[in-house]
């Protein structure tokens, strides 16, 4: 059989060879169960059996990569639910905490939290490979002016009642920046009538004293169906950049909505990708030193790991040399930076995108 024949029989098999994922990692132990930081992660699980392990790693990622992006949709990018199936590889070390609480019958309550810490160099590849969008740090803190009415008249949320607002507060952190709260003045206390109806200006006004120049602006009250509704402004610097509202039957889950939605709407105007990361697109490229039917299998099997990579078209074979068609999520120079560090392929000088098979 011709060696062009083979070649061109190998690339189709090897178009159907399925990259396997090995996720492992080595636990660390150490004082401080606790994740700091924007590369660590704190996951609930039920045991510490590996597959509780791996699947927490997953969780983990997800949420790193969502603070780093501020993106919630995230995992639907390309290439990034591709690396969720080896976490593992990205972690740098991890420990088991065990927290004591009480249970709604008074009765002590434990559960086991896994603490995963992430390599912060990895991570930032990863983020830069893939093209995603990054919001820059440090992160503004926007002051939240938020009114509750429980049924006995609306009443703002000052630092001295931040537990009644605990749950945006929250929220805010897992996606990766805090919201900060006013002292709860009597002044501004009396600022309660402007949040009812929305006066973005006047709660500007009253905001001067803090910084940065940023309000989220809510509401909270009973929908009277036995549930909850939240309304949302986000102001950044006197322009309002998104309104929402939020039903829910828990009043935490529609208050936690504010958080979200002032997240997606500083991300839409700050997340950018960073410097040095391509345009997504279709490009062709050549490999060459493949000699024999191995190394197409070797090449295509590589390939099809790469999350970089969403699709390959061969375009044309002849010995020692394959022409395809990849379409590339961050372009040549992703893929460039994701097959640098592995040693399988050499980039050639030049002016078209051309790799050697080592």
């Amino acid at each position: 059989m011709p060696f062009v024949t083979r070649a061109r029989r190998w690339i189709w098999v090897a178009m159907l060879v399925m990259a396997s994922f090995g996720a492992a990692a080595q636990r660390v132990e150490g004082d401080r169960a606790k994740a700091e930081g924007a590369y660590a992660a704190e996951i609930t699980v039920t045991n510490q059996a590996p597959a509780q392990r791996n699947a927490a790693f997953t969780r983990g990622l997800v949420e790193v990569l969502t603070k780093i992006t501020g993106d919630r949709t995230v995992t639907s990018k390309p290439g990034v639910g591709q690396e969720l199936r080896k976490a593992g590889e990205y972690v740098k070390g991890h420990d088991y905490r065990q927290d004591e609480g009480v249970s709604a019958s008074g009765a002590p309550s434990f559960r086991t939290v896994l603490v995963v810490r992430y390599d912060e160099e990895k991570i930032e590849a990863l983020v830069d490979t893939l093209g995603l969008p990054v919001w820059p740090q440090p992160r503004a803190k926007p002051v939240l002016w938020l009114a509750i009415d429980d049924g006995s008249g609306p009443r703002l949320v000052g630092l001295q009642g931040a537990a009644a607002a605990r749950s945006v507060l929250d929220r805010a952190i897992e996606r990766g920046y805090r919201l900060g709260l006013p002292a709860g003045t009597a002044a501004e206390q009396a600022l309660v009538a402007a949040i009812w109806r929305g006066d973005t200006a006047a709660i500007a006004r009253a905001s001067q004293r803090y910084a940065p120049p940023m309000q989220l602006i809510g509401k909270l009250y009973r929908d009277g169906k036995g549930g909850w509704t939240a309304d949302w402004i986000m102001v950044d610097n006197g322009k309002v950049l998104s309104q929402w509202s939020k039903t829910e039957r828990d009043a935490r889950r529609a208050m936690a909505s504010g958080a979200d939605g002032a997240a997606d709407a500083l991300v839409k105007k700050y997340a950018k990708p960073r410097e040095g990361a391509g345009p997504a697109g279709e490009y062709t490229v050549t490999f060459t030193g493949l000699r024999s039917g191995d190394d197409y299998i070797r090449l295509m099997g590589y390939l099809q790991k790469q999350a970089v990579v969403r699709r390959i078209v061969p375009v044309t074979a002849s010995p020692d040399r394959l022409v395809l068609q990849l379409e590339l999520v961050s372009g040549v120079e992703g893929f460039k930076r994701a097959t640098a560090k592995d040693g399988v392929l050499a980039a050639d000088e030049g002016d078209e995108p051309a790799f050697r098979l080592r």
